[in-house]
């Protein structure tokens, strides 16, 4: 939103601006009308009404190349009118303060000082050169100078506040939208700690207890129950412990690149597979970026875990275009892309389509390089400024 409360200061000034040419204009229609009646002169008046209508979208575009052919056709068609009839010389006053507006540079107070010269000589010719000839034109340039100096100073400064208030707009939706990521990833934290406090424990006692019932009575009526018992509560406690690492995701307060480490290191211990992290420079991406190339890490390294049979798992992080490209690739057994992207279950937080999903929602791209027995890479590009 547009921030410019002194707006209607410069529309009322342009329009008195208007007005007063306007209303100089009909005096001098009136006083030829009064007197001889020229043709010419009235001609010229229309003439002079004309081009001032045909210019004012002009004049509102301030300077430029077009204002200064539309000044300079007023000031021919006014120099014409004045030696005609001596009233028109008061139109030099609205005249000023296009020339100050519409000219670059010093032309706007060259145009005064000539245009003052020529309503001088027009009085000179009319009635004899005297003192209020002289000093009347004079003081109004003198006057229109200062205002129009200081309507071009008040408009820089209204232009330089508006670009503050435009900053300081940009910089509080900015901290507005770190305050609210700042509480999501809080929140995510939390949910983590309920869930592995809770649920995870939970279903841990339960997996414990019933591998106790089940090598105490190995060959009991009910053993097929407990034993089926026993495995969906160690599947649920793989599934929990699965969610509470997608909640809370390696601490990326020392970067990118460190998280990764980090990542590869405790999960490469954990399944006894080799990892090598790769990065090249330190990336300055924004949190939410950081958090999902951290994520499609992740589910990644999951689905190595899981499906790949991998002895050696590559991870690269490189920066691209003034973002990131990040590379995952492992010399498992490799997949079906296809196949496996069309059997995705959308609740399969580690899976290809939840990395696409992340992937499109900062505008990047996904390609995964895979095929049976020759391993897979995962990649992706994610652009600059990517939020």
């Amino acid at each position: 939103m547009t921030h410019r409360p002194l707006a209607p200061v410069f529309a009322g000034l342009r329009a008195g601006l208007h007005a007063l040419f306007g209303g100089l204009l009909a005096l001098v229609v009136a006083r030829v009308l009064l007197t001889d009646g020229s043709v010419l002169a009235l001609m010229l008046a229309g003439a002079l009404g004309a081009v001032y209508l045909a210019g004012l979208w002009i004049a509102r575009a301030g300077r430029s190349r077009r204002g200064v052919v539309w000044v300079a056709a007023l000031t021919v068609v006014w120099a014409a009118l004045v030696w005609l009839v001596p009233e028109a010389a008061y139109l030099v006053f609205p005249l000023f303060f296009l020339y100050l507006h519409v000219l670059p540079g010093g032309a706007g107070p060259l145009a005064v000082v000539g245009t003052t010269a020529l309503t001088i000589a027009a009085f000179a010719v009319h009635g004899g050169l005297t003192v209020g000839g002289v000093v009347g034109p004079v003081v109004g340039a003198g006057v229109a100078l200062l205002i129009g100096l200081g309507y071009n100073a008040l408009e820089r400064r209204a232009a330089e506040r508006e670009a503050l208030v435009a900053e300081l707009l940009a910089t509080r939706d900015r901290l507005a939208a770190a305050e609210r990521e700042q509480g999501t990833l809080a929140e995510r934290a939390r949910l983590a700690r309920e869930l592995h406090d809770t649920v995870a424990q939970g279903l841990s006692s339960i997996q414990m207890l019933l591998h106790a019932a089940e090598r105490a009575d190995a060959e009991g009526p009910g053993i097929d129950h407990v034993r089926l018992a026993r495995q969906t509560a160690a599947d649920g406690l793989a599934e929990t412990r699965r969610f509470i690492r997608e909640l809370a995701p390696p601490s990326l307060d020392r970067g990118l690149g460190s998280a990764l480490e980090r990542l590869a290191g405790g999960w490469g211990a954990r399944e006894g597979i080799d990892v090598e992290v790769e990065v090249d420079a330190v990336l300055s991406l924004p949190m939410d970026a950081q958090t999902a190339l951290l994520r499609i890490a992740q589910g990644a390294l999951a689905n190595v875990a899981q499906h790949a049979r991998a002895r050696c798992v590559r991870i690269r992080l490189v920066p691209q275009s003034g973002g990131a490209r990040l590379t995952i690739s492992d010399d498992g057994a490799g997949f079906d892309v296809r196949r496996a992207e069309a059997a995705a279950s959308g609740t399969d937080s580690f899976g290809l389509r939840a990395m696409r999903e992340r992937v499109d929602q900062l505008d990047g791209v996904l390609d995964v390089d895979s095929a049976p027995g020759a391993g897979s890479t995962i990649t992706v590009v994610l652009p600059g400024g990517a939020s």
